[in-house]
């Protein structure tokens, strides 16, 4: 086989959303119904599949999603696997199997997700039995006699230490929009002055929303219906809005074929193909408190540099572009890594991003690697998809083009620039003296229950000493709810106690 024929190409890829209410699905349904659309469109691929690799389902599944999903096909790969969480691992997947194609060690591949969280909450509302996802208890036949759980591929490392634990700090609605405080202060802004602009950035996305198939909410918003707060938009936790936050509630799937490009040839659908030309990856410091800078991205910086060296591209060449959008502040790292303009007249999304488009759990970036296989097949130029774990953790970068890579398909190591990044991590204390330790806060949130009354403000501060630190505040309730609307960035604070507390110095 030459390395021409060794080409890694995408050749189909489907995606479903169910928004009927009356309809109740699980997981595994959707993503069935995913790849069924996928393999329809080329049927002659079906016997070539060697590997189905399932993005995690946050949704109850079973341990042996892949082999499952294999079952109900009618399809026998030698490999069955699912991953690790992360929003990461749907375009890790594609340069990992896109590797494993140009180095002949595989000829097709299926890689799918779903998540039916919509579903699940319904039969809860219902008070019937079952779990999220609408079923999927994982008794059904796996179609191997005896097998076991499937293997788990992809980090598997905890997202976060007891050091954010201790803080409050487990879940992204309250992480994100912490780092988001880091960029606004830069700016000179107020949380509320900020969240206008954040308005402004996010609107184009809903456009492309209203646009899509598949997505969620395909409505266009104004920056004005984003940024302010009200009855049906309340603040989540400074200076987040609900809208700016990704939609879990949602019922969709996806699915993408990738297999060599003599594979496509021999089952007849080389004209469907679309051209993997490069993909790397790199992590943050894995630590949020650990990190130096906490309003920027040095692993999608280390991860698009070697993916845009590896195709011999730049930013300038892109026609399709989609960055990963849980949160703003994703996004605003991204184009600021990547050298892009929030402002890009290109757009920076292809679906409308997780707050509009939805974000079914790990699997959002399967549905923009579809949208922009479909879009490269019928519009021609390069695209470029971000994908990223956790809290802005773990990176993965693909290069996609409607013609073949002039370089062939390149997966660059970045172990050289993971081992810088590491390295620049900085200790975090776990426990401070009792009797106080001044502290300068450097990032920090107001967390809003569902009420609106203010319920937690943790920050991420710099001790004197040049540790860092993550702590909530040991305030009063009257004086908790004073910090409603305030950005505590730059501020002096007095840290005390394991876990820590903080106080206003």
């Amino acid at each position: 086989m030459t390395s021409e024929d060794r080409i890694p190409v995408v050749v189909a890829a489907g995606q479903v959303t169910s928004r009927d209410t009356a309809e109740i699905v699980s997981a595994l349904d959707l993503a069935e119904r995913a790849a069924r659309a996928a393999l329809d469109e080329v049927p002659g691929l079906a016997a070539r599949i060697d590997r189905v690799s399932v993005v995690n389902i946050m949704s109850r599944v079973g341990p042996a999603p892949a082999s499952r999903l294999a079952a109900r096909l009618g399809i026998e790969p030698a490999v069955r696997e699912h991953t690790a969480v992360g929003g990461n691992t749907p375009q890790w997947l594609v340069n990992r199997a896109a590797a494993a194609i140009a180095a002949g060690e595989l000829e097709a591949t299926l890689i799918a997700g779903a998540e039916a969280m919509r579903s699940g909450r319904e039969l809860r509302n219902r008070g019937e039995a079952g779990s999220a996802g609408g079923g999927g208890s994982g008794d059904e036949p796996d179609g191997r006699t005896g097998a076991g759980p499937d293997p788990v591929v992809g980090d598997d490392r905890s997202g976060i230490s007891t050091a954010e634990t201790n803080a409050g700090m487990v879940i992204p609605s309250v992480i994100y929009p912490m780092f988001e405080s880091v960029i606004a202060h830069r700016a000179g802004r107020s949380f509320a002055e900020h969240r206008a602009v954040l308005g402004r950035i996010m609107a184009p996305f809903t456009e492309v929303a209203a646009k899509h198939p598949h997505a969620w909410f395909p409505e266009a918003r104004t920056p004005e219906e984003i940024a302010e707060p009200g009855s049906d938009n309340r603040m989540v936790a400074e200076p987040y809005t609900k809208r700016m936050n990704a939609v879990l509630n949602v019922d969709q799937g996806a699915a993408v074929i990738v297999c060599s490009l003599a594979a496509a040839r021999a089952a007849g659908v080389a004209d469907r193909a679309v051209f993997v030309w490069s993909g790397a990856e790199a992590n943050e410091v894995w630590f949020p408190t650990a990190r130096p800078d906490l309003g920027a991205s040095t692993g999608i910086e280390a991860a698009g540099r070697a993916a845009f060296e590896a195709a011999g591209i730049g930013p300038d060449d892109l026609a399709l572009i989609d960055l990963y959008s849980c949160f703003p502040v994703a996004v605003e790292m991204g184009a600021a890594a990547l050298g892009l303009a929030l402002d890009d007249p290109r757009g920076l999304t292809v679906t409308g991003g997780l707050p509009y488009f939805g974000g079914p759990g790990n699997n959002y970036v399967t549905h923009s690697i579809a949208t922009l296989t479909d879009r490269l097949r019928s519009e021609g130029g390069i695209g470029l998809a971000t994908a990223l774990g956790w809290y802005v953790t773990k990176h993965a970068v693909g290069i996609y083009g409607a013609e073949p890579p002039p370089r062939g398909f390149s997966r660059p190591d970045t172990s050289a620039a993971q081992a810088a990044i590491d390295a620049t991590a900085l200790e975090v204390a776990e426990a401070v003296d009792d009797g106080g330790v001044p502290a300068t806060v450097e990032a920090a949130t107001v967390v809003h229950d569902r009420t609106e009354a203010v319920s937690a403000a943790p920050v991420i501060a710099r001790l004197d000493d040049g540790r860092r630190v993550a702590a909530m505040c040991a305030a009063p309730a009257d004086e908790l709810a004073s910090l409603a609307g305030v950005n505590l960035v730059g501020q002096r604070v007095a840290v005390a106690g394991s876990p820590p507390r903080y106080r206003l110095a």
